[in-house]
């Protein structure tokens, strides 16, 4: 049903008349219905006819139109993005001794590493913490910045000297590992070496990540304890198969076409000349 507002509502009240008169509604049809109310001061909402209504209204819409416009241009505020920064200023995992900031490591690894490097604490009083980032900006490589964090993690010689730091670049797959002089010397410069080139880079390179840092882990808690080295990740080296023929395969074929060749032409000439000998006999 439309409804319009009559121009009477733009009358002001009469003259002597302390209130306005109540509201009055009166429908002539079933169609349309006028509503007569005249307000202090005499200001009314227009009905239809009024332009200036109109106008009002468009302008109204034309801003809410555009303010959607530009909350749906406007670009989205950038989240939140971890980076090594981050790792530094947050200092060192209170209990997981796991900072996985690239979000590679599972939740069966960070278990099973809490629990390598919980025990192995609580034995020897060696504390190792490993340290997963997706790329650096900050340093030049994993050593460099491997050295970084456990500057800032432990600032004097004493905080440092029973930490190790394994830190693992997803992007630059690469790795490295440093620590203070006791845990270097507990773990010995051949460990450290094979860890850095074997187990964090390989693995790495395929994208393992999970297996480079628990098989490090395992690695550098057996150095510590003297046990046998578990070794590094194991080569699986692919033959590809070569459509060249080696030296003695050759020999051996070259034998038999020069004897199928020899047959071929013995054949050839003998089998006729024994016919040509055959047919001038019997004349």
């Amino acid at each position: 049903m439309e409804t319009l507002l009559s121009p009477s509502a733009l009358l002001t009240p009469l003259r002597g008349s302390k209130k306005p008169p109540p509201a009055a509604v009166s429908c002539k049809s079933t169609v349309s219905c006028s509503l007569k109310k005249q307000t202090p001061g005499g200001v009314a909402w227009r009905g239809d006819g009024d332009n200036g209504s109109w106008a009002s209204f468009l302008h109204h819409g034309l801003a809410a139109a555009a303010l959607s416009l530009a909350l749906t241009l406007s670009p989205a505020p950038a989240p939140a993005v971890a980076s090594e920064y981050d790792v530094l200023n947050d200092g060192p995992p209170a209990d997981t001794y796991v900072v996985d900031d690239a979000g590679v490591l599972s939740r069966v690894t960070k278990s099973d590493v809490k629990r390598l490097a919980r025990d192995l604490e609580a034995r020897k009083n060696i504390r190792i913490n490993f340290v997963t980032v997706r790329k650096l900006t900050s340093k030049a490589d994993a050593f460099e910045y491997a050295d970084q964090v456990l500057e800032k993690w432990y600032p004097t010689v004493e905080d440092g000297s029973n930490k190790g730091i394994v830190v693992l670049v997803t992007s630059q797959k690469e790795g490295a590992i440093t620590g203070g002089p006791d845990f270097v010397k507990a773990v010995g410069d051949a460990i450290l070496d094979a860890a850095v080139s074997e187990n964090l880079p390989v693995l790495a390179t395929d994208e393992k990540y999970n297996e480079a840092i628990y098989s490090t882990a395992q690695r550098l808690v057996a150095a510590i304890d003297g046990l046998p080295d578990p070794g590094g990740p194991a080569f699986q080296e692919s033959k590809r198969e070569s459509n060249y023929k080696s030296k003695q395969e050759t020999e051996e074929k070259r034998g038999q076409f020069t004897l199928v060749v020899g047959g071929l032409l013995v054949i050839a000439f003998v089998v006729p000349m024994a016919q040509y000998y055959a047919y001038i006999s019997k004349k």
